[in-house]
């Protein structure tokens, strides 16, 4: 068994490139699922249903593309024009001022010469993309997954139950209602880890965005929506938005009244993610405790570094099903109940699992059986 994971692990990251539009798909497909079987509850055949949600979707997806592109484009091109006004600030006034509180050597920073380097770097970065841009086989590609994530995802999405079912026979008879349920209950939950994410970020974005647009800011909606995105990944949108809209203040206005709104707007911003938006959004859905949130995302950094700070919260809500299944049953085992109780003690256990809550799995414990 271990040899086949192995196997199928590296299976797996050797044709990661190939795999990518495929995973994308899959995840559309996994996301948008819901969707058409509830059109199907209404009598709608399962092809209609899909073919309904597959075209509003992708409109959706096509007027955001409209409104956010032309929005980008213009925030970008805003940027750009104002770079000279970034380069001098820092030049002027953010690196003398290091000096001067750091009582740093001022030849430590040749600030010339780091301006230099920072626009050949940016010289560098962009002779590449140009390069991978113009290249015939990165631009075809790039069209390849443009055209190929959408019909996998159709065919998906047609197929999903299917694909469930097929696999839910394959299943070794014995371990089959177990893992069906264990299955049931991560797919509840990923599924709202994956919609409450994804509205916190929505919320963060369009408040970051508005709140700094009013407070002054002309690159705003940019940091909002760069904000909004990481915030996907604990404290990184935040951070990255806060450092970004500084020096967004004191480059164009300079003075401490803008500063201590954009401020203001960030610690507001910290509060409405941390105890409002995540905990009713996500936490709660996952019913993961704040605490355990924290820590998730801790020990998902620790371990396994930007890619586990992605994966905590996923990873962490299906270890809390399979956690709370082994709860149960070891509340069901002779450990926890002491073999050859009393039958009034056995009845009850029977009892309580039977007329437990949703989630809990329907295992019958008798006098001598096994849990």
């Amino acid at each position: 068994m271990l040899a086949i994971i192995v196997a199928i692990g590296l299976l797996v990251w050797l044709l990661a490139p190939v795999l990518m539009p495929f995973a994308v798909a899959a995840m559309l497909a996994y996301l948008s699922d819901p969707l058409a079987d509830r059109l199907e509850r209404f009598g709608v055949g399962r092809t209609l249903a899909v073919s309904i949600v597959f075209v509003v979707l992708i409109l959706v997806i096509a007027a955001a593309l409209l409104l956010l592109v032309p929005l980008i484009a213009r925030q970008i091109e805003n940027l750009v024009q104002n770079f000279p006004r970034y380069v001098e600030w820092g030049r002027d006034t953010a690196l003398p001022w290091l000096q001067a509180k750091l009582h740093l050597d001022p030849k430590a920073f040749d600030t010339d010469r780091l301006i230099d380097q920072f626009k050949e770097h940016i010289g560098s970065i962009g002779s590449v993309l140009g390069t991978l841009s113009r290249s015939g086989v990165g631009v075809v590609a790039w069209l390849t997954n443009l055209v190929l994530i959408p019909v996998v995802w159709f065919y998906l999405l047609r197929d999903w139950d299917r694909l469930v079912a097929w696999v839910d026979r394959m299943l070794p008879r014995s371990i089959q209602p177990t893992i069906a349920h264990l299955a049931r209950e991560s797919d509840a939950v990923l599924g709202a880890f994956v919609r409450g994410q994804l509205l916190v970020m929505l919320a963060l974005a369009i408040y970051y965005g508005v709140a700094l647009t009013l407070v002054g800011i002309s690159v705003g909606p940019l940091i909002g929506m760069v904000a909004g995105l990481l915030s996907f990944v604990p404290y990184l949108g935040f951070i990255t938005g806060f450092v970004a809209a500084i020096i967004a203040s004191l480059v164009q206005h300079g003075d401490w009244t803008h500063l201590l709104m954009v401020v203001g707007v960030f610690a507001i911003g910290q509060l409405l993610e941390g105890y409002v938006l995540v905990p009713r959004l996500v936490g709660e859905k996952i019913g993961l405790h704040p605490v355990a949130v924290i820590f998730a995302v801790l020990a998902g950094g620790y371990l396994f570094g930007f890619l586990g700070v992605l994966l905590a919260l996923p990873a962490a809500s299906v270890i809390l099903v399979l956690l709370r299944y082994l709860a149960q049953r070891y509340k069901l085992s002779d450990l926890y109940t002491e073999k050859g109780a009393p039958d009034s003690v056995i009845a009850e256990v029977d009892v309580t699992v039977h007329e437990s809550q949703d989630g809990e799995l329907p295992v019958h414990v008798g006098h001598n059986d096994q849990p």
